[in-house]
């Protein structure tokens, strides 16, 4: 049998998308080639060890997608086989797509926000403020890695006086939440006899996965039970773990952890400083004037009378310049009447019958008649003259002006 091209990628094509088994599949592999063009499409390689697969999700169906595909991310694809005829080539249209291995880990942390957020965990009332000046601060991280180090080099920085206690811990693997909410507990009954005035619970960023300890119930409820204020700087910015919703406040990173809880001891000084200039300019303004007060006194007590024959210049000054306010207000209110009344008068209709203009009124509901539409022959009109009315009635009505 002889086929044209067009013809056998039809064929294919039907033999394919009329296949049960094609249709609504789910396909497990890696992300690869990944384009998210201007017209809303995506258009990627849904690959594993030994094939590959094109795949095209169009607009109208990535648009529901919760997060944002890109290459290297494991996923599972759902949709049907087809053919792109232009090719030649199967490709997977594509409906849905979750993370391969992730999306049971955001469905568990979605339900338990949302029971947290129903138990209160999250209410705005009960997150304290923090101290401004801290005289000891509990960290709870891993004593190995980068984040405890960036956050001491902070802290030592801007504020080195302060305390700092460590509770060592694990931030990832199995049994972490156990140890961090243990840590958590063991600042708190330390804080009870030597006072702990605010927490960094911290580790670095990481997928989903390596965050999940922070985002165990019982982490949250040793967040929520703790006495001390805690700062949450779990991950980097764009990492957000139930932990961040219950602590007293989130931090974007450890290191903006250490900032918020230590204030700047240059910006300090500086502040001291700055107060210390302001106290002397109002010690020798108060002490002057003292010297003023102590000077005038000695001078003497005014006599009685001289008070008040001062006062009583006072009083005709005041009248004078009353009297001169009040008649030059009257004056500016007469000018301002007489042009409002030259204005009225210009705008009034009878000023226009003065000048030679007569009003046109429909009758009986005495509309004013300024085009032909609102008249028809036969139509009554009244015509307002400058010395009385005239009733007329229309005979003939013609669009345009007529000059003869």
């Amino acid at each position: 049998m002889l086929y044209t091209v067009r013809e056998l990628t039809q064929y294919i094509k039907h033999r394919l998308q009329d296949d049960p088994s094609l249709c609504e599949v789910s396909v497990r592999g890696e992300i690869s080639n990944f384009t998210h063009h201007t017209s809303g499409h995506m258009y990627f390689t849904l690959k594993d060890e030994h094939s590959q697969l094109n795949c095209v999700m169009f607009r109208g169906a990535n648009a529901k997608l919760a997060f944002k595909p890109g290459t290297g991310l494991k996923v599972v694809c759902s949709g049907d086989i087809s053919v792109y005829e232009k090719r030649g080539v199967y490709q997977l249209t594509v409906w849905d797509i979750q993370p391969d291995g992730v999306g049971a880990l955001y469905q568990a942390f979605e339900q338990l926000k949302a029971q947290l957020s129903e138990r209160g965990f999250f209410d705005p009332a009960r997150k304290r403020p923090l101290p401004m000046f801290p005289k000891t601060i509990g960290i709870v991280t891993s004593r190995t890695g980068a984040v405890l180090h960036d956050i001491l080099n902070v802290i030592r920085r801007r504020f080195p006086a302060v305390r700092i206690i460590l509770a060592q811990t694990r931030v990832q693997g199995e049994g972490a939440a156990a140890e961090i909410a243990g840590a958590i507990e063991q600042m708190n009954t330390l804080s009870r006899t030597d006072p702990i005035d605010v927490l960094i619970v911290a580790r670095g960023g990481g997928s989903i996965e390596e965050l999940w300890q922070f985002n165990e119930l019982r982490v949250a409820e040793a967040v929520f039970d703790s006495e001390i204020p805690i700062v949450s700087a779990v991950g980097h910015e764009t990492d957000v773990t139930i932990c961040d919703f219950v602590a007293d406040l989130r931090a974007p990173t450890p290191s903006a952890a250490a900032e918020i809880v230590v204030p700047d001891r240059e910006q300090l000084r500086q502040q001291i400083a700055g107060h210390k200039i302001r106290l002397d300019h109002a010690i020798r303004r108060t002490v002057e004037m003292s010297r003023d007060r102590l000077a005038r006194a000695e001078r003497g007590v005014v006599h009685p009378r001289d008070r008040i024959n001062q006062l009583r210049q006072y009083i005709d000054e005041l009248t004078r310049q009353m009297h001169t306010t009040v008649t030059h207000r009257l004056q500016l209110r007469r000018k301002d009447l007489s042009m409002l009344g030259a204005t009225l008068h210009a705008l009034s209709p009878l000023n226009h019958l003065q000048r030679g203009y007569s009003i046109v009124l429909r009758m009986p509901d005495r509309a004013v008649v300024n085009t032909i539409d609102a008249v028809s022959a036969g139509s009554d009109l009244q015509i307002l003259v400058t010395d009385g009315k005239i009733g007329c009635r229309v005979r003939e009505i013609k669009e345009g002006w007529d000059h003869e």
